[in-house]
């Protein structure tokens, strides 16, 4: 089977800022540029039941576009919504006749429904992506924990193929269960990052000059949501950990990209702090947002949870020449130790002490690092690898259920 037609099933998707949203968007826009039928089902944001075509936006200038094809978002309405929670009884219908049923996990009040279709349709290939444990405080977390134990296993062990973003991630994570007691369903298969997009180039005076930055000072760049559903971003660790660097008197500036309703306790805390060179810019667009990379000289990702995964900005930096700095977390190192460095987390005094040692080194090797983190890049995290990779998985897949 060459052409296949495809359904991916995500709780967020563009306009809504977030990485699980993001990843399926490059995916379905590198599935459909290799000739296949790619639909996106995701809760409506604006119009209820939504059908939008969209052509595969074409690559900047300088290189060569991809083929325009076409993939389609359907903006589902929801049953039941809370956060981003949604229940579309609709997908019982619209998945009929899909070769392949590619569902985001994790995401409540669908994910249930989708193992029903796959009840219903044996020899449906459904694959499943497992992006990140789930975990919360309160009556919430309680909810996660419940459902993670009695019904992730069943929703999981349905799928023919399951993907995470690593090994390590997967051995260490809320599945690690469902991956020891079958291994052979599971495939590594890394997020990629648009190399077109995000590549090594030169500062942009104007947005120096727009948030006053100093061109003489090392800049540590964070990018990240800065909203209650990003909570384990760690940004109170990294504002402690600069605070740490200006009584050091160790000469550093901080630009924070990003926005959220936690963003104005944020700058509460910089503020008490006398974090002076501490500049927070808020949510920039897709077009700028590669410009900002390049105001970085160390992309820092303090996480504090496995609700990390990943992490996308560490890709997106890399592509951008800029080395990383992250927390040890399952996942988060494979990637950032490619790349830069890990700390331990939930450490402000060994975040600051790793700031330090990077500003410290010679230009030399620093330039080494920025060349090697370019080099990984194009070398593992290419999207049109990846996509190829995952036509493998689906072929798999399919061959799978047909054998039920």
């Amino acid at each position: 089977m060459n052409n296949m037609k495809i359904a991916h099933i995500v709780s967020t998707y563009p306009p809504y800022y977030g990485g699980m949203g993001n990843v399926v968007f490059q995916t379905v826009e590198q599935l459909a540029g290799r000739g296949h039928d790619v639909y996106v089902f995701t809760p409506g944001v604006h119009e209820p039941n939504e059908v939008r075509a969209v052509d595969a936006p074409q690559t900047p200038t300088h290189a060569q576009p991809l083929r325009e094809e076409i993939f389609t978002v359907r903006r589902l309405s929801p049953s039941l919504r809370y956060g981003n929670a949604a229940r579309l009884p609709q997908l019982t219908r619209e998945l009929d006749d899909m070769d392949v049923v590619h569902l985001h996990y994790p995401f409540f009040g669908s994910a249930r429904l989708v193992r029903t279709w796959k009840q219903t349709h044996p020899k449906g290939a459904l694959v499943i992506t497992y992006h990140m444990d789930t975990r919360a405080s309160g009556w919430k977390g309680l909810i996660f924990q419940l459902y993670t134990k009695f019904w992730m296993p069943r929703v999981l062990g349905a799928a023919d193929a399951l993907i995470g973003s690593s090994f390590d991630y997967v051995r260490h994570c809320d599945a690690s269960m469902l991956y020891r007691d079958a291994p052979s369903v599971w495939h590594e298969l890394p997020f990629g990052v648009d190399i077109n997009r995000f590549f090594p180039r030169r500062r942009s005076e104007s947005l120096m000059h727009r948030h006053g930055l100093n061109p003489n000072l090392p800049t540590v760049l964070f990018v990240g949501g800065m909203d209650s559903a990003h909570y384990f971003k760690g940004m109170p660790d990294l504002i402690k950990a600069l605070f740490l660097l200006r009584k050091s008197e160790v000469p550093v500036q901080a630009i924070f990209v990003g926005d959220g309703n936690l963003r104005p306790e944020f700058e509460r805390q910089a503020h008490a702090l006398q974090l002076k060179a501490a500049y927070f810019v808020g949510r920039v667009s897709d077009v700028e947002l590669p410009e900002y990379y390049a105001l970085g000289d160390l992309c820092v990702l303090p996480s504090t949870t496995v609700g990390e995964a990943f992490g996308m900005v560490l890709l997106e930096a890399m592509a951008s020449g800029i080395p990383v700095l992250a927390s040890d977390l399952p996942g988060v190192r494979v990637v950032a130790g490619k790349g830069g460095d890990v700390v331990p987390v939930h450490n402000p005094a060994a975040l600051a002490e790793a700031i330090t040692s990077y500003f410290s080194q010679n230009d030399l090797i620093i330039a080494q690092m920025k060349n090697t983190a370019r080099a990984v890049v194009e070398r593992d995290y290419s999207w049109p690898d990846i996509a190829e990779r995952l036509e493998g998985i689906y072929k798999k897949a399919i061959a799978a259920a047909r054998l039920e």
